[in-house]
């Protein structure tokens, strides 16, 4: 069988609508022992069986998935091993408190290094570097299963804003009075 047929048989057993994205490695496994794993899923992206969200994340298009929460599901993905959840602008945005909805971009607050992915159609993920621990923060996060990722609450956000020197003209200045 071709090493491209096998992978896309894999692909369709495994793959469902909670379970659409994968890493590099979470493929690696799918390739036969002779094939080369770049090589593989570089051509199944050419082929239409996997697209490409960002470094080493593929999306297999063929089952219903949510496409709203693509950057979020990426982010928790790119960023397993590290503590993340979704601040800044991102999280002011969804709770009312800018004006301007983000599309295309998601931001995050990370114990990861700061970095910018390109998602390419899909938009970019903003991972922010913070030193604060989980359990410090614990009684202002909540998680969001659509997202997988924990998110801020808004006054949290509006601090990580400020911490990391954000750009606080789109928040409106009312609500920011009432959350300090």
């Amino acid at each position: 069988m071709q090493s491209i047929r096998q992978l896309e048989r894999v692909l369709a057993d495994l793959a469902t609508s909670e379970r659409y994205l994968f890493t590099a490695a979470d493929l690696r496994p799918a390739c036969p022992p002779a094939t080369n794993p770049a090589v593989l899923l570089s051509r199944a992206v050419k082929a239409g069986i996997l697209r490409r969200v960002c470094r080493c994340i593929y999306l297999y298009p063929r089952v219903d998935f949510p496409r709203g929460n693509i950057l979020f599901h990426a982010a928790s993905l790119l960023r397993a091993n590290a503590f993340n959840y979704i601040s800044l602008e991102t999280a002011l945005s969804d709770a009312g408190f800018i004006s301007q909805i983000p599309i295309d971009r998601v931001t995050l607050m990370s114990s990861g290094r700061t970095n910018v992915f390109d998602c390419g159609d899909f938009g970019c993920i903003e991972f922010v570097h913070t030193n604060r621990r989980p359990d410090i923060l614990a009684g202002q996060l909540t998680y969001d299963p659509a997202c997988r990722l924990w998110r801020a609450s808004p006054a949290l956000a509006l601090r990580d804003m400020r911490a990391t020197r954000r750009d606080l003209s789109l928040v409106n200045p009312e609500v920011a009075r009432e959350l300090v």
